[in-house]
């Protein structure tokens, strides 16, 4: 599979973000997972598609622009589905399913069928859960920022707190992560964005 270029990638958030000031808050929270990324890819244990895991960092939230007015306010209630629509933007573009995958399975630590099911979540009833070491690693590397307003930073304490609410079976897949990869040092990059640690 041919992965896209930085050029590529950039184009598409263009081409679907309603507004810059979308494109910027977006566009960035993927450069800053992509960072995250590059820093764990080391402690992956095995030979990485390291190309692989920068597409899928910066095109892992594409979907959030379809959930989106022109004015830039978020459809709060329907953003568990960011990572579908997204999947399907790329699918549109003609990317591989390889690619799409980390839209559609980078939602918390993991969206299983019971999830869905049990939660009423307003998506179709399957399994969207991160299953190569690629998908993983983006998955991961985006719980440690967020989109919200102002963004922040996050570490890995922070997380496992609010990922707590969701079940032992969320904190243990999250702890599993953890112990995978590690945890990312975050103090320059909260200082280069100049996003708050938390």
């Amino acid at each position: 599979m041919q992965t896209p270029g930085l050029a590529e990638i950039r184009s598409l958030h263009e081409k679907y973000a309603p507004n810059a000031e979308a494109l910027d808050v977006v566009f960035t929270h993927c450069q800053i997972v992509w960072s995250i990324a590059k820093r764990l890819v080391p402690s992956a244990g095995r030979e990485v598609d390291e190309n692989l895991v920068r597409a899928g960092s910066l095109l892992h939230d594409i979907g959030v622009y379809r959930l989106l007015d022109a004015s830039g306010r978020v459809d709060e209630r329907g953003y568990v589905r960011h990572g579908l629509l997204g999947h399907e933007i790329l699918a549109e573009e003609g990317f591989s399913e390889e690619l799409c995958r980390f839209c559609s399975c980078h939602t918390g630590v993991g969206l299983t069928r019971q999830d869905i099911e049990r939660q009423g979540l307003p998506l179709p009833a399957a399994d969207y859960v991160a299953v190569t070491v690629e998908e993983q690693l983006v998955m991961y590397a985006d719980k440690f920022h967020t989109k919200s307003t102002p963004p922040r930073f996050l570490t890995a304490a922070s997380y496992a707190r609010y990922v707590a609410r969701f079940g032992p079976d969320k904190t243990a897949a999250f702890d599993n992560l953890r112990a995978k990869f590690g945890e990312p040092e975050l103090t320059d990059l909260a200082a280069e964005h100049q996003h708050a640690l938390v």
